[in-house]
């Protein structure tokens, strides 16, 4: 693996470094989303969920549409539901006690038909 390549991973992974853009990544799976239906989605205030967003942009991991006077934020790409469910199986693995559910996490399959 080229170091540039690496780079450009770390950077990715940084930017799910943080339990609440998980989150919000968790919630996009499941199709667009306007940043109240996130803030009332994630219990969380306005400010602090666009600058999680502006972060998630930043690191091209959600793209947003401008819907009227809204923005709507979507997942940039569907491989980032493979890559959030890898993580969740990891997780749960490296803890067989662990009583995480995938729930938020929805598969590639059922995203792709809601939309």
């Amino acid at each position: 693996m080229s170091r540039e390549l690496s780079q450009e991973i770390a950077d990715a992974m940084f930017a799910l470094s943080t339990p609440s853009r998980v989150q919000i990544l968790c919630l996009l799976s499941g199709g667009p989303r306007t940043v109240g239906d996130l803030c009332e989605g994630l219990d969380m205030e306005q400010s602090a969920v666009s600058h999680q967003l502006r972060i998630l942009r930043e690191h091209q991991l959600v793209r947003a549409d401008r819907v009227g006077r809204s923005r709507v934020y979507e997942l940039a790409s569907e491989h980032l539901i493979d890559l959030l469910s890898a993580a969740v199986d990891h997780v749960e693995r490296s803890d067989p006690r662990s009583r995480r559910s995938r729930r938020g996490v929805q598969h590639r399959a059922s995203s792709v038909d809601q939309r």
